[in-house]
């Protein structure tokens, strides 16, 4: 799964409008034009052979690809919109937020800050996950979520975060 396919998935799932894709990416950071953001949500061409819609594939240059700093990006603008503006505490600066660095994480990641941006907790995502047909284990998820480095920090497959956002769309759309 690529980054485009989780935010083509996330904003399924969520029911977030172009306007507001915009408004999102710009709360963390990221200025784009409703066309890139359109372009972003393009089906790539190995999506469509599969998809059985019959619609016309877009060429492989009209899809913009998501590379991993803007995904976080939108990532951060989605907590922002959710949760507001973090408050600075007395004394501290203010912090940037530390990008991807590889492709590996990028599944625990998506699942930390959605987790963060709907306030979910833990029990919460067990049910999103259980409601996609997933049974995960408390200490499963905990690992997923804990930080890279950590010794029980385990990455987070594609499976999981392909029935994540299904879950999702099942609690937010159905």
């Amino acid at each position: 799964m690529d980054n485009n396919d989780i935010l083509i998935r996330l904003r399924y799932a969520l029911d977030i409008k172009d306007a507001d894709m915009v408004e999102v990416f710009r709360l963390g950071g990221l200025e784009l034009t409703k066309e890139a953001v359109q372009k972003m949500l393009l089906k790539s061409k190995k999506d469509e052979a599969t998809d059985t819609a019959g619609a016309t594939a877009p060429s492989e240059d009209d899809q913009l690809a998501c590379d991993n700093a803007t995904l976080e990006s939108f990532l951060n603008g989605l907590i922002t919109s959710q949760r507001g503006k973090p408050q600075a505490k007395p004394g501290e600066t203010e912090s940037k937020p530390e990008f991807v660095l590889n492709n590996g994480n990028v599944n625990n990641l998506l699942l930390k800050k959605v987790k963060i941006a709907l306030t979910l907790t833990n029990e919460d995502m067990l049910e999103i996950l259980e409601s996609a047909g997933v049974t995960v284990s408390k200490s499963e998820l905990s690992a997923v979520l804990r930080k890279e480095g950590h010794r029980n920090y385990k990455p987070c497959g594609d499976r999981y975060a392909r029935n994540f956002l299904k879950g999702l769309a099942l609690r937010y759309r159905g």
